[in-house]
């Protein structure tokens, strides 16, 4: 991926489509795929000159909402924020997630709720998570023209049942389970999988013997590409910092620094002065 700048973008070629990012296989000598997430129309305009894909994650509700986990997030607020997302966006593939709730009842519930997604949001596929249990799924979804990224390994929607955010595939038998998950999914007919949080020689081996992209979270290096939350890659979201992560920039600290700053002023009087304000009349104009 060549990367543009901002001001280059409407000479861009053709925005990327969930097609492009599956031919972007390492192993027939593809560059790494780029991802991260976005929320927020500001973000994507961003992020987009520097990505290949951005992901809406229903991460935004432990984000932005400061929810616990990402199972109370809603169909209406993935919604909402795609199309922010989307009036950002002139570049990237745009993938928005399914959140909880909206896909695991039947294959008609989801193309239904997936169908509604594309059309209000306009993005260019959805993610769910899930393994051979959402094969069918998947396969319902794909051969009704929706594009599937899909998400094995660490399934934050299913924070309930797992005990909470662990790392898998640390077990022959949990091992199994996930590759046999991603070639489920693979053969379902899912453009890309998303890998997270597993052993790393798994995640390896998922990348060698699938033939879709891996996009890998928490995963290995020999994924066909990466991913992380926005928000943690530049210090934002605060509450912990998962191993996975690197900090590129502590923003958080800058906020909250700009913030003291401009108390201070405040309560100093310093602020606003005189620039700051409109129709002032000077002592120099006065004379």
């Amino acid at each position: 991926m060549s990367t543009l700048n901002p001001d280059q973008l409407d000479q861009a070629v053709r925005p990327m489509t969930a097609p492009d990012i599956q031919a972007r296989k390492r192993k027939n000598g593809a560059e790494p795929l780029v991802c991260l997430t976005s929320y927020t129309t500001l973000t994507a305009r961003l992020l987009d000159a520097h990505t290949d894909l951005m992901l809406v994650g229903d991460s935004l509700g432990m984000v932005l909402y400061g929810l616990d986990t990402t199972v109370g997030v809603t169909l209406e607020m993935m919604i909402a924020h795609g199309q922010a997302v989307m009036r950002g966006t002139r570049r990237s593939c745009v993938v928005v997630d399914m959140p909880f709730g909206s896909y695991q009842e039947s294959p008609e519930v989801a193309f239904r709720n997936a169908a509604r997604i594309m059309k209000e949001v306009g993005c260019n596929a959805i993610k769910l998570e899930g393994g051979a249990e959402m094969a069918a799924t998947v396969k319902f979804l794909v051969e009704r023209g929706i594009p599937v990224l899909g998400h094995v390994g660490l399934m934050p929607q299913s924070v309930n049942t797992a005990g909470g955010f662990k790392s898998q595939g640390r077990t022959d038998e949990g091992a199994a389970k996930i590759l046999n998950d991603a070639k489920q999914i693979a053969d379902a007919g899912a453009f890309a999988i998303v890998v997270e949080g597993v052993v790393e020689p798994l995640a390896r081996r998922i990348t060698e013997e699938i033939e879709i992209p891996t996009i890998g979270i928490g995963a290995s290096p020999a994924c066909d590409g990466q991913i992380l939350v926005t928000e943690d890659l530049v210090g934002l979201f605060q509450d912990f910092k998962p191993k996975f992560v690197k900090r590129y920039l502590d923003l958080g600290s800058g906020i909250a620094e700009a913030a003291r700053l401009y108390a201070d002023d405040v309560k100093s009087g310093r602020f606003p002065a005189e620039e700051h304000c409109f129709g002032v009349i000077s002592k120099k104009d006065d004379d």
